[in-house]
């Protein structure tokens, strides 16, 4: 069983999920059905976390993240505060993934090693549906994956990417709305027009 908090709202974890020994959920988060999540791994207060999505050992979660239904998060990935991750997501972490042992007969061991990459996405960010997550990589803080994409490289913050790979095509405020196309970010003091914020 998880470990809950002590005082505010206790987690909502659906009778189907299975939630290992050693995983923490923080106060108000949800848990839906037929989630699996490997102990140890931290998840934090008022998540919510969709049906069927899958959660590695060694995960560390914030506060306030939205992951949708059949997600996958590998080992080695960390989700700041506030990260939207929609339906479909897939996290990798392995540079030269075998299912063998080149040094030996049988299967490879399944658990982290040198070659095993760490990611982690940054405050803010949303992942669109579908997306596939390359190893070892940043995620910037309020920047936006467009769904489908295959991402293998660094993502700066505001920054809107999409495509495969995917690309910089342009930038987003905080509050998720384009700020400018192409390569360079809005000017200093660019309003948005949604939210009314100053770049």
């Amino acid at each position: 069983m998880p470990h809950a908090p002590s005082g505010g709202d206790a987690p909502r974890i659906h009778p189907t999920a299975l939630v290992e020994s050693g995983v923490e959920v923080g106060a108000g988060t949800a848990i839906w059905d037929n989630v699996h999540i490997r102990g140890p791994a931290a998840i934090g207060r008022d998540c919510i976390v969709g049906e069927k999505t899958y959660i590695a050992y060694g995960v560390r979660i914030g506060d306030c993240v939205k992951i949708n239904a059949q997600v996958y998060v590998c080992t080695g990935v960390t989700i700041a505060d506030r990260v939207m991750i929609a339906a479909g997501v897939i996290f990798t972490n392995d540079r030269y993934p075998r299912a063998f042992d080149p040094a030996g007969d049988g299967l490879a061991d399944s658990g982290p090693n040198e070659d095993t990459l760490a990611t982690t996405v940054q405050e803010g960010a949303t992942i669109g549906a579908g997306a596939v997550i390359g190893p070892g990589l940043t995620i910037g803080a309020y920047a936006m994956i467009g769904m489908g994409s295959v991402v293998t490289a660094d993502v700066p913050p505001h920054a809107l990417v999409f495509g495969n790979p995917a690309r910089r095509r342009g930038w987003v405020c905080i509050c998720g709305a384009p700020r400018a196309t192409g390569v360079e970010p809005a000017p200093p003091g660019t309003v948005c027009g949604r939210c009314g914020r100053r770049s």
